[in-house]
């Protein structure tokens, strides 16, 4: 049975769908961008810190989980611009420990609120 997972230290869904949902002890993480959850506003700052907020985002849903970026398997990340990749690298591996999860970086051409970036996660909550 899919149960939903939810906290208030990440942005609220923009539309129908759930920020997390859990299938047994795996939690499927909906695409998050750069909010700042306590204002719903955009971090419209550098693009480090924009990657930065999204990884701060997907980060508070782990912990709902009862997981951390450790747990995570599969991360998406989409982007704007491929020239930021090696922007998200160097970030990634700041914020992620080895292990890295698998991972796919992926060019489109619109984001919502036309944001830069946008990563969704697939994580395990099993230790």
């Amino acid at each position: 049975m899919k149960k939903p997972i939810f906290t208030n230290k990440a942005p609220e869904a923009l539309g129908p769908y759930s920020q997390a949902i859990q299938w047994g002890d795996v939690v499927f993480i909906s695409g998050q961008i750069p909010l700042i959850p306590s204002t719903g506003e955009l971090n419209d700052a550098s693009f480090s810190d924009q990657a930065n907020q999204v990884i701060d985002n997907l980060e508070a849903i782990c912990i709902e989980a009862g997981a951390s970026l450790d747990h995570i398997l599969k991360l998406t990340i989409f982007l704007t611009n491929l020239e930021k990749f090696d922007v998200v690298n160097k970030i990634m591996e700041r914020r992620f420990s080895e292990p890295f999860p698998a991972r796919a970086t992926v060019e489109i051409s619109k984001l919502p609120k036309g944001v830069e970036i946008e990563m969704d996660a697939i994580l395990s909550i099993q230790a």
